[in-house]
């Protein structure tokens, strides 16, 4: 059956948030372009309504524009393979795919093919985690990893030396894809399925990463404070530098205070600790 495909042209700010809706309305691929993103899924299995809705509710912030055509047969691999580069974090951690070569010079490093999952490290949002991880001690510490999409904090927590990580989605198939980069990496641990109250992950943790969208943050925030030991470690991202203000002031009744931020590209990453 034919694909169609959705060339979309927005704001670089807007790709992953598109993204993210459109993979739950029937879009199955997706690659990153340097004008946007392009989109593909089954007719068949495509909520045109939805998809109208969602590509309106942005256009303007966004400055979409849209076009469609038909797409017969999609090596998927071959074609983010063409469009998918590694990335490097500092002297960190190199972040490549199983068909790049490794380089030395990095402390750790992290295979990744992502598929049709996010997290490869290319995100502002991502990028900026995995740096500030490798500026708190995991050594022999519980890790939480939550919406782990390819699961690559997860397996940054690993080589940083976490003694136990857990990680969940709500996506089957970042599931799957963040199970097979584990193998990959050699964590042992499988993925969860489902949400944080679902999956009810047993704390206490010494360390919980969280980087998802500021609507789930501020939901979920008491959960994670209660997940935590005291002196514990909040790592959040998925939203705006000017949403700080409103993450901080959501986290802070539960006994979290901010220790450190970063912001890059107009997103934001912080740490937060527990009393």
């Amino acid at each position: 059956m034919d694909y169609l495909e959705f060339k979309i042209k927005c704001k670089e700010d807007f790709r992953e948030i598109l993204i993210a809706e459109l993979a739950e309305i029937g879009f199955d691929s997706f690659l990153e372009t340097e004008e946007g993103i392009d989109a593909y899924a089954l007719e068949s299995e495509l909520d045109r309504d939805a998809f109208n809705q969602t590509i309106e509710s942005y256009r303007e912030a966004g400055e979409i524009i849209l076009t469609e055509g038909i797409m017969p047969k999609v090596n998927w691999n071959e074609e983010w393979e063409k469009n998918y580069d590694p990335i490097a974090v500092d002297d960190l951690v190199y972040v490549r795919a199983s068909f790049h070569e490794s380089q030395p010079g990095f402390r750790h490093e992290i295979v990744i093919n992502p598929k049709m999952s996010f997290g490869t490290g290319h995100h502002a949002t991502t990028y900026q985690v995995l740096r500030l991880q490798g500026e708190i001690d995991h050594q022999g510490k519980r890790v939480l990893d939550v919406g782990s999409g390819t699961g690559i904090l997860a397996i940054m927590a690993y080589l940083l030396g976490a003694k136990e990580v857990e990680a969940f989605d709500i996506d089957d198939w970042c599931v799957d894809n963040g199970n097979e980069n584990f193998d990959l990496n050699g964590l042992s641990t499988r993925m969860g399925l489902g949400t944080i109250r679902q999956v009810n992950p047993q704390g206490p943790f010494d360390i919980v990463v969280a980087n998802i969208n500021k609507n789930v943050l501020l939901d979920e925030m008491k959960i994670y404070a209660s997940l935590l030991i005291p002196q514990g470690y909040l790592l959040l991202s998925g939203f705006y530098t000017q949403d700080i203000e409103d993450l901080v002031a959501a986290a802070t009744p539960f006994g979290l205070k901010l220790i450190q931020s970063s912001d890059k590209d107009n997103w934001a990453a912080l740490i937060l600790q527990k009393d």
